[in-house]
């Protein structure tokens, strides 16, 4: 999406302060593990998928998603996701209880669930009848499009030239999957771009940024 959301290369942020080494915390406050629970082990209604989650964290207003944290946005997703879905209502998130006469569920993970589900999650690949239409050490451009929905393709590289590193096969195609239009999967590849083609000639010389894209992100160069 063209929003706040996609920081890559924007400038006035401000200092980046990371933590010392070793000192950083797991969770910054006993909610944040909390959440993380949830979100990892909870149900979403029918639909929700990584893409259609990312989607919905980028629907978060501006001012919002710069104020707050990393899982105070996970939060506010989840509770999008809950009424979007019908799963529940601005009432009941507010008070932390359902409704009264509320349908009552009873398809939640279960504990011993949530270690399969761990590790056979997130695995996007697709067989697909088409070959590729880019090979590794192929120049591309990335296509100069600016999309109202989600993208995995960041603004920074866009209308920019790189070369095809890597060919991962097929993938689930983010940009259909997000809006619940089916996985449409498509060629994925690894594009490593030269600093100064993203960034200008005050650039390094030496040094280049690796995106991986999706093949309708791509043009011959």
């Amino acid at each position: 999406m063209n929003g706040i959301h996609d920081l890559g290369g924007m400038h006035g942020m401000g200092p980046i302060a990371p933590e010392k080494e070793g000192e950083e915390p797991l969770w910054h406050a006993p909610w944040e593990a909390r959440m993380f629970g949830m979100r990892r082990g909870g149900t979403l209604p029918p639909g929700y998928n990584i893409d259609r989650w990312r989607h919905v964290r980028e629907l978060i207003p501006p001012d919002l998603y710069l104020q707050r944290s990393y899982y105070d946005h996970w939060c506010m997703s989840y509770f999008a996701a809950l009424l979007d879905g019908g799963w529940a209502t601005e009432e009941e998130i507010a008070s932390g209880h359902a409704a009264p006469g509320s349908a009552k569920r009873n398809d939640a993970m279960r504990p011993d669930q949530v270690g399969q589900a761990q590790k056979t999650g997130g695995r996007f690949a697709r067989a697909l009848d088409t070959p590729p239409l880019f090979a590794v050490g192929q120049r591309v451009r990335t296509r100069n499009i600016n999309p109202t929905g989600h993208t995995r393709l960041p603004r920074y590289v866009r209308g920019k030239v790189g070369i095809v590193q890597l060919h991962h096969g097929g993938h689930v195609f983010p940009d259909s999957n997000a809006h619940k239009a089916g996985e449409a999967p498509q060629h994925l590849y690894t594009v490593a771009f030269p600093f100064r083609e993203l960034w200008g000639p005050d650039a390094s010389a030496v040094d280049e940024a690796c995106a991986d894209l999706w093949e309708s992100y791509l043009e011959p160069a």
